[in-house]
């Protein structure tokens, strides 16, 4: 049966991908982001089938009307896809306090807010599926990602206490943690991580972490957007979804490392490699 679904960050990356293949399933798809402009293109893809939402994640008022606008349409919303977020690295102390905060306005409490608007309509249909794209770093701590680190660790804690308080309501909660994705967020994380320790303490450590981070993304070693789609697809059609699906590359290896090593080993290790 074709469901309602509403995707955030849906005008490039994961979310465009997502929404594509979505929609080429028959699922009626409101794809939401900031760029309309963008939306528009994706929606003559695959007419009829994406329907294009303004939505600025962290204003209440917009969260507010894009549900409202499903709501009035389809009278439902069936799956809830939050895609949208950003990584902003840097060192702790340099990165300023206000990029910070919008990391963490984007990632976690816009989202939180966006699922707290949804819910009383999945309740009041008898269920849903709400699908949060976390990352592994919401499961492994690296040097200069401490702020978006502490946004997806904060997206799994969220993850997995409101999966126990909707259970009974029907509503199913699944958790997407990605591992490396070619898509142009290694190159802005780059970008932050250089900006933000110029000139300080750790520049020249941040300036190594940065190179890698390009020659990274720059390569063929890392997943497309479309294995995180693939994803998203087996939450939302799947009888019985996964609490989590780890996929991309080095999402499996790296938790797995993270969990077993003693803390000093995965400092050492990830140190010497990356800083």
């Amino acid at each position: 049966m074709a469901k309602v679904i509403l995707i955030t960050g849906a005008s490039s990356g994961i979310g465009r991908d997502a929404a594509l293949r979505l929609a080429g399933q028959g699922h009626k798809v409101y794809a939401a982001a900031r760029r309309m402009d963008k939306l528009e293109e994706l929606a003559s893809e695959k007419q009829g089938n994406i329907f294009p939402l303004a939505l600025d994640i962290t204003d209440e008022a917009s969260i507010e009307a894009a549900v409202q606008a499903v709501i009035q349409k389809e009278g439902r919303i069936d799956v809830l896809v939050n895609n949208a977020g950003f990584g902003y690295f840097g060192p702790i102390e340099t990165v300023p306090i206000e990029e910070a905060r919008k990391q963490l306005d984007v990632n976690i409490f816009g989202l939180a807010s966006l699922t707290k608007k949804v819910l009383p309509y999945m309740r009041q249909n008898g269920g849903g599926r709400i699908i949060n794209i976390s990352s592994i770093a919401g499961r492994m701590t690296v040097p200069f990602g401490g702020w978006y680190n502490i946004s997806k660790y904060a997206v799994e804690a969220f993850s997995d206490a409101l999966r126990m308080e909707v259970k009974p309501f029907g509503i199913k909660v699944s958790i997407i943690e990605p591992g490396g994705i070619k898509t142009a967020w290694g190159g802005i994380a780059a970008d932050h991580l250089e900006e933000s320790a110029a000139g300080s303490a750790y520049e020249e450590r941040a300036g190594r972490f940065a190179r890698i981070i390009r020659k990274g993304y720059g390569g063929n070693l890392l997943s497309p957007a479309s294995r995180i789609a693939k994803a998203i697809s087996r939450a939302t059609n799947a009888r019985r979804p996964k609490l989590r699906y780890k996929t991309g590359t080095g999402s499996h290896i790296g938790i797995l490392f993270h969990a077993i090593l003693p803390t000093r080993w995965w400092d050492a290790i990830i140190c010497k490699f990356l800083a």
